[in-house]
């Protein structure tokens, strides 16, 4: 198995998120696969003023689609942890392993259920006063910062 947690980003659609993820992993030493189609031109300026000169920085991995992406998940034996507001488990109570997948949807619809049924862990953050969802890039912020405090 590979070391290292890594970010996954499932059809991202707003690239000043992905941009501000790409510039967080980059910061942190993780690397992040950004599962295709996204729902703006990768190369969007928007995304590169996210990013600032931190994405030369990123160690970024493309994949054309979610079966190629998970070809490679299970060839390096890395355990997917899917991060979504339908879960029950909050992501404080589980216990991440070096080399976990973190997986955030599409901001504006998630991911599919397939692949909810795939995925080994379904974390969510819990939210008080009714809020719906948070920023995803918020999201993966905290949820890194866990996995990290946790591997050490």
């Amino acid at each position: 198995m590979q070391s290292g947690i890594r970010i996954a980003l499932y059809q991202p659609d707003i690239a000043g998120n992905t941009g501000t993820i790409l510039r967080m992993a980059a910061c942190l030493g993780l690397a992040v696969d950004l599962i295709e189609p996204a729902g703006f031109d990768i190369s969007d300026r928007s995304l590169k003023r996210a990013g600032m000169d931190y994405l030369e920085m990123a160690a970024l991995t493309r994949h054309v689609d979610f079966a190629r992406f998970e070809q490679q998940r299970r060839a390096e034996g890395r355990r997917l942890v899917l991060m979504s507001t339908k879960a029950a488990q909050p992501y404080t109570d589980f216990r991440f392993e070096d080399g976990d997948v973190l997986l955030l949807g599409r901001e504006s619809a998630g991911v599919p259920q397939a692949v909810h049924d795939i995925s080994d862990a379904r974390l969510l953050i819990p939210m008080r006063g009714g809020g719906r969802s948070l920023n995803i890039a918020l999201a993966a912020a905290m949820v890194v910062g866990e996995a990290l405090r946790q591997i050490g």
